[in-house]
């Protein structure tokens, strides 16, 4: 009987210990992932677009453009910045219609 005792008394320490361990887990995640919507949603409330992933890839897309076309600009290249901040700007303009 003594035997099992012990036994037992370990299977709870241990079974405790990973039951902490998983309740961290869950709780650091569901923050995080509770911030990155609240973030999102502020984001996508901000620009007057959905929150949808298709909204986000196509923004996405928009900013690099642009990003592409100030680059362009600090190159020197002219009609190449042009070029591309208009394209970005009409991909982002018709993003928040």
């Amino acid at each position: 009987m003594q035997a099992n005792g012990f036994f037992e008394g370990i299977g709870e320490a241990i079974g405790e210990a990973i039951r902490v361990v998983v309740e961290f887990l869950v709780g650091i995640f569901t923050n995080f992932f509770g911030a990155f919507d609240d973030f999102i949603g502020g984001l996508t409330r901000s620009l007057g677009i959905n929150d949808s992933f298709l909204s986000l890839a196509i923004l996405l897309i928009g900013l690099l453009i642009l990003w592409g076309g100030l680059r362009a600009f600090l190159r020197g290249s002219i009609i190449g910045g042009i070029f591309r901040t208009l394209v970005a700007l009409f991909i982002l303009s018709w993003l928040m219609m």
